[in-house]
């Protein structure tokens, strides 16, 4: 399962593009980092590229997985998780119950789920904080459960919007590490934006740098 992009580049309202056409292709299980200037759109193309482009923006180019052209499908059927800055977990629900709410279709029954539940808690080396709330986990323990709720989901390919840079420097390295290998030994293409250099060492994958487009089509 390869992502590949094709010449994309996003068009902003007034028909100015963002940046210039890019094209990239991301093997499965690995991870690619996309870098360039603040506001030149790093996260515009990650909404490009899962569906959730704001209205008024406009895809150019294709976005391909396993060879499916994405274009024109919406979010929730192109099969691409998503993980951001923040690792938001719902405040109602225990921990347990916030990655039993990503879990794929296949896992029937209430003793199939809890048992997918509790192994993926245990690889997150969160075993028997299922019950918890998750206001009580530190920022790398939440962000380790969101991973694993991403992942549950069964996705085809991730996207990370920065989501190391919200973590204390002592823990960043870990937490990466962690969210690296678990994507490679999942098998899925994943697409990094990030300002951190650390970051792109440790994707160990190609790094695409974002540069500005010099005319509205987004051409040289």
């Amino acid at each position: 399962m390869t992502l590949q992009l094709d010449a994309l580049s996003v068009l902003a309202p007034d028909g100015t593009a963002l940046f210039a056409p890019l094209s990239l292709t991301v093997q499965p299980g690995e991870v690619a980092s996309v870098t360039g200037p603040s506001g030149i759109g790093k996260s515009t193309l990650l909404a490009a590229v899962g569906g959730h482009l704001e209205p008024g923006f406009r895809l150019c180019g294709a976005v391909r997985l396993g060879g499916r052209d994405l274009g024109g499908l919406p979010a929730e059927r192109r099969g691409i998780g998503m993980m951001f800055q923040e690792a938001v977990l719902f405040p109602h629900l225990s921990v347990a119950d916030n990655l039993a709410f990503g879990l794929a279709p296949r896992h029937r029954g209430r003793r199939a789920r809890r048992g997918a539940v509790a192994a993926a808690l245990e690889q997150a080396g969160l075993a028997g904080f299922g019950p918890r709330d998750p206001a009580t986990l530190s920022g790398g323990q939440r962000a380790r459960a969101a991973l694993m709720r991403t992942l549950l989901a069964e996705p085809r390919a991730v996207l990370l919007d920065e989501p190391f840079s919200g973590l204390d420097p002592e823990r960043r390295d870990a937490i990466r590490r962690f969210a690296f290998d678990t994507i490679r030994a999942a098998g899925i293409p994943a697409l990094l934006v990030t300002h951190d250099a650390e970051d792109v060492r440790a994707a160990c994958g190609p790094v695409l740098a974002l540069s500005r487009a010099t005319d509205p089509t987004g051409g040289p």
